[in-house]
């Protein structure tokens, strides 16, 4: 009997703190929310407003493992919710864990389309674990704007 309740236990913990991250997750659609929602920000407040609020890890683009990445037209990062040591920086040929140069696909696919979706591999912020990641996007003015979420 001390066993079962031992494992009854065990497997409560386990369901609550599956719940409790999958909570702290990210959808597709928030994500896509929020993109939409950082373009009409641009739209409304200027570019140097909406870039210093999207580079806010405090402010309003960054929920959970959600944030907001701002693209120039060539890869280097204007504006990131959760590393400013990035903004600057030319990541046009920046790899995930499996090779694949996903800056580049955005980039091409918001050229040709205006919008899209990618998918890779990327490190997590909140758990640090690369996972399977999602990312939504469109272009607006010369700049993509991508907010993505995390899979399993």
């Amino acid at each position: 009997m001390k066993k079962l309740l031992q494992a009854l236990v065990c497997s409560t913990a386990l369901i609550m703190s599956a719940g409790a991250y999958a909570a702290e997750q990210g959808t597709a659609e928030e994500a896509t929310a929020m993109v939409k929602k950082a373009v009409a920000f641009l739209k409304a407040n200027g570019k140097d407003k909406a870039l210093a609020e999207m580079s806010n890890n405090k402010g309003q683009f960054v929920d959970r493992d959600l944030y907001i990445s701002v693209y120039d037209m060539n890869g280097k990062v204007i504006a990131h919710g959760t590393n400013a040591k990035l903004i600057g920086k030319d990541v046009s040929a920046l790899k995930d864990a499996d090779g694949k140069e996903f800056i580049k696909d955005i980039l091409s696919q918001a050229k040709a389309n205006g919008k899209g979706k990618s998918n890779y591999k990327w490190q997590n912020p909140v758990t640090k674990e690369i996972q399977a990641k999602s990312v939504y996007f469109e272009k607006s003015e010369d700049m993509v704007f991508s907010g993505g979420y995390y899979t399993k």
